[in-house]
């Protein structure tokens, strides 16, 4: 018993010096980079994270990268902090750690810091997502998507913010989102697009509950759409009956209600290729043998709508991601 307790008191010895020593070890490279002396201070930062890797020390590894990172971006040295945030993923990657949200949320602050036209931006949310998917084969975690889709639309980068929205569970974000790119960005004409479109790819990714709250929002938010349903504009009538339609699962339904609003759906070369991916998903129709079309195009319909089946039949999962621009 008393050796016992004597190597507990050892232990958490050791446990004060080593945090002691991270704290001093800290303190030093701050007064580097408050002197300037940026060069050296981000190679020890180097240093000490591989020496804390090479000792299993991950957390430690982490947390240090993590601060030091956000130390640089406050200085503006945007290269040495990008640098740093990647050794925290790299930290994430090897440790093996269970995705959580605070982790989520680290990666989202370093991700906001970094200059938007950056390279090093896209590799570290592309290295991001794909950690945080889990090794699942997911296109990333739907928090951390909502996290990337909220900082892209403080920066206006509205397309973008679109994409990473479609990949999370935030419909009515992805409403409010788009109501603001309507109004800021497009036509009165088409106020229904914007909706439109975010409402077939949410279905096409199998997401029946956000298409139906961003099109409920979307529709009594935007400051050009009158109370309805129905609508004044016959596109935001047909997307109001496709999604009664879903919930119904009827083919004939579905059938009658794409044929009535072609005038519409043509509005969109896109709208058809969607429907026939949600007919597939909804109502048992048989996948097409060929596209209809060609070339580009047909390359961008392959890589939204194929992307499931390429991975095989037994991937084919309620929640199996189709990639969408």
């Amino acid at each position: 018993m008393a050796a016992a307790a004597m190597a507990e008191q050892e232990s958490a010895r050791n446990g004060a010096r080593n945090r002691g020593g991270v704290q001093r070890v800290e303190g030093k490279l701050r007064a580097s980079v408050e002197k300037g002396d940026y060069y050296e201070a981000h190679q020890m930062y180097r240093t000490l994270f591989f020496r804390y890797m090479s000792q299993s020390k991950h957390t430690e590894a982490r947390e240090l990268m993590c601060s030091g990172a956000l130390l640089f971006f406050s200085h503006g040295q945007q290269n040495s902090a990008a640098d740093l945030s990647m050794l925290v993923l790299e930290s994430l990657e090897k440790a093996e750690v269970e995705v959580a949200d605070e982790l989520l949320e680290n990666l989202a602050k370093l991700f906001s810091l970094m200059d938007p036209n950056s390279p090093e931006r896209v590799a570290f949310v592309s290295r991001a997502l794909k950690w945080s998917s889990g090794g699942s084969g997911k296109l990333g975690h739907p928090r951390l998507h909502q996290l990337l889709a909220l900082t892209l639309w403080k920066e206006q980068n509205y397309c973008e913010s679109r994409y990473h929205f479609l990949h999370s569970a935030d419909g009515e974000g992805c409403a409010h989102m788009l109501v603001e790119y309507s109004t800021s960005r497009g036509f009165r004409s088409e106020v229904d697009m914007f909706v439109a479109q975010a409402v077939l790819q949410f279905l096409c990714l199998k997401n029946k509950s956000s298409a139906s709250v961003v099109f409920t929002t979307y529709t009594q938010k935007h400051p050009s759409i009158e109370n309805g349903p129905p609508f004044v504009q016959p596109l935001l009538n047909f997307i109001w009956f496709l999604l009664l339609a879903v919930d119904g699962g009827k083919l004939t339904v579905f059938t009658v209600l794409c044929e009535q609003y072609q005038p519409s759906l043509r509005r969109d070369p896109m709208y058809n290729e969607y429907l026939d991916r949600i007919g597939q998903l909804f109502f048992g129709v048989p996948p097409k043998q060929t596209s209809s079309y060609g070339g580009l195009l047909g390359n961008l319909l392959s890589s939204l709508m194929g992307a499931s089946e390429q991975e095989g039949d037994d991937s084919q999962d309620d929640s199996s991601p189709i990639e969408l621009d």
